[in-house]
């Protein structure tokens, strides 16, 4: 049965993009959104993280849990889930030094 998924995808090839938008509606600069099957959604999942490289993916579509969806991420970020007895839960990671200036000085 198909449902609709969210990805996002950030500092990735174009070509990864152009292949997005044959399955998912960009709705905004790198936010795709669209109804797809199951099989449908883990090739696009794979071909996302695969070439990630030093950018970011993160998927998001519906699952039969307490919550109501599953999230997959791929890439570097600061922001990591992990499972606190069956919920996905987000752990922040410590912000790298030029970060840190940034938000010091505006």
């Amino acid at each position: 049965m198909a449902s609709m998924i969210a990805l996002s995808v950030t500092a990735v090839p174009d070509h990864l993009r152009g292949a997005l938008t044959r399955w998912l509606l960009e709705v905004t600069p790198h936010l795709y959104v669209g109804t797809v099957s199951a099989k449908v959604r883990d090739e696009l999942w794979s071909a996302a993280s695969g070439c990630a490289g030093d950018g970011v993916a993160v998927l998001v579509y519906p699952a039969a849990n307490e919550q109501g969806f599953e999230l997959r991420t791929a890439g570097e970020q600061r922001r990591r889930p992990v499972d606190f007895d069956g919920l996905t839960l987000l752990a922040f990671g410590k912000a790298n030094v030029n970060e840190v200036k940034e938000t010091a000085n505006p």
